[in-house]
């Protein structure tokens, strides 16, 4: 053998042992996810709903026809009563979706848009047993829902409930559901994010997953290797691919018991409106990074305002838990019982500050939306006098109204509006033009001004840069 013979045979040895793996072995993925899904599917349920529909007749402003009359006759009794007959006509729309056994009492938890408004509720198990089910509870804000079913005598085998706080992005998840109507499917893949945002509803926090996820998935669990329920999985991104969400378990577990026992979700309440700290907003607040989330408007005589909180200030941390983002907070909040006394620290004009407050109850109509700022500057002010006040339609006679804003200017850009009441500047408020004026003369040399602004009846902050 000569010298570069030898060579070859030696790199080829080497390099023997780094044979790239397959795929899946790279990625970490069991040899099979068999044995783990026959293991799980008895605790997974389809479940398919029946509503019944009335409408009346689709042709209601068309003559009448008699029994005698020769069109009837010809086209028969059946045409005529569906599309010109009075009485209401009735038809059944069906639909499916997927769910799982909680516990050996027959509760199961689906999603509430899967139950919504059912006249009948099939739960058919993995084994073919068909049961009717009956809503328990729902709860829209969460799109989670408990129906029931009697088991007489069926053994049911409820899944485990695992942490979802735990399960960490890149960890392996396997679905099980009913997609498409095509019964107990599995479907594999990993945590792709959490904490995700999707517009949902008032308390977004999904899981994000690449496991198929499709139409009928919906209320399905979603498992951790070690055959733990993380997610219930519940929205897909039309159009896209590997993009699926499951509410988190935990999100679960506080929600359960209450649909459970009273058909519904009490929350609590803080009585603040809050908005995003955004960059500019960190920056007039003296923050070294956006973080929080910044009162806008407390509600008067509610459980913030008994506690001490004010406009102004940004909450850090609620009982016991960092607020980085402004939409953590109302979930957290809706977490706590009411009557809760809860820890608030705020930063207040940079310094700390720590509130004990009791939340209240949350109705519907309390429900604190966020205050949204718009970008908008070069605009004119004056005070607000009786006259004015009752010709615009406000129900404040406090700061100055923005009676023009000229297209395009900083103003216009940063978001003021015409007939806005500013009711700050730069945290200082400004009940007259001589307080105004003070006020915008003291932000020479700044990059931007921070309007408080009254619009209707909510109040938001403005970032509104200054002309160089």
């Amino acid at each position: 053998m000569n010298r570069h013979a030898l060579v070859w045979v030696v790199l080829a040895l080497f390099l023997t042992p780094l044979a790239l793996p397959s795929t899946a072995s790279a990625r970490g993925a069991p040899e099979s996810f068999a044995p783990l899904a026959e293991k799980l599917k008895p605790s997974v349920v389809n479940i398919s709903t029946t509503k019944v529909v009335k409408t009346r007749r689709m042709f209601r402003n068309l003559p009448r026809f008699g029994p005698n009359d020769p069109f009837r006759r010809f086209f028969g009794d059946d045409f005529f009563d569906r599309f010109f007959g009075d009485q209401p006509r009735e038809f059944k729309t069906q639909s499916l979706g997927s769910g799982f056994i909680w516990d050996r009492e027959g509760y199961i938890l689906t999603n509430n848009h899967v139950v919504e408004s059912a006249d009948e509720i099939v739960v058919r198990l993995s084994d073919e047993h068909e049961f009717e089910a009956r809503i328990v509870g729902t709860d829209p804000k969460t799109d989670l829902a408990v129906i029931k079913i009697d088991p007489k005598g069926v053994d049911l085998q409820p899944v485990r409930v695992g942490d979802s706080d735990k399960i960490r992005v890149g960890d392996w998840v396997i679905a099980i559901g009913n997609p498409f109507g095509y019964g107990h499917t599995v479907t594999a893949g990993i945590i792709s994010a959490k904490q995700r945002v999707i517009g949902a509803g008032p308390y977004d926090n999904f899981l994000q997953t690449d496991a198929a996820i499709n139409p009928g998935n919906s209320g399905g669990p979603l498992f951790d290797m070690n055959g733990r329920v993380v997610g219930i999985n519940t929205a897909i991104v039309a159009g896209g691919t590997g993009i699926g969400f499951a509410i988190p378990v935990n999100m679960a577990k506080e929600i359960v018991p209450q649909l459970k026992e009273r058909g519904k979700v009490t929350r609590g309440w803080l009585g603040v409106m809050i908005q995003e700290v955004t960059r500019d907003l960190a920056d007039q607040f003296g923050l070294k990074a956006p973080r929080g989330a910044l009162i806008s408007d407390v509600v008067e005589n509610g459980p913030a305002d008994k506690a001490g909180l004010r406009r102004g200030d940004i909450i850090v941390e609620f009982d016991g838990q960092t607020i980085d983002k402004m939409h953590q907070l109302p979930r957290i909040v809706a977490e706590r019982a009411p009557g809760s006394k809860v820890k608030v620290v705020v930063l207040r004009k940079g310094k700390r500050k720590t509130f004990e407050v009791t939340l209240g109850e949350l109705k519907e109509e309390a429900l604190a939306g966020e205050a949204r700022v718009q970008k908008d500057l070069g605009l004119t002010v004056q005070e607000i006098t009786p006259e004015l006040q009752k010709h615009l339609g406000l129900d404040t006679d406090k700061g100055l109204v923005v009676s023009g804003v000229v297209p395009d200017s900083p103003a216009a850009q940063a978001g003021v509006r015409r007939g806005d009441v500013i009711l700050e500047v730069n945290q200082q408020e400004v009940p007259d033009l001589d307080a105004y004026r003070k006020a915008l003369a003291e932000s020479k040399g700044k990059e931007s001004v921070l309007f408080l602004i009254k619009r209707g009846a909510g109040t938001l902050y403005v970032v509104v840069p200054l002309s160089k």
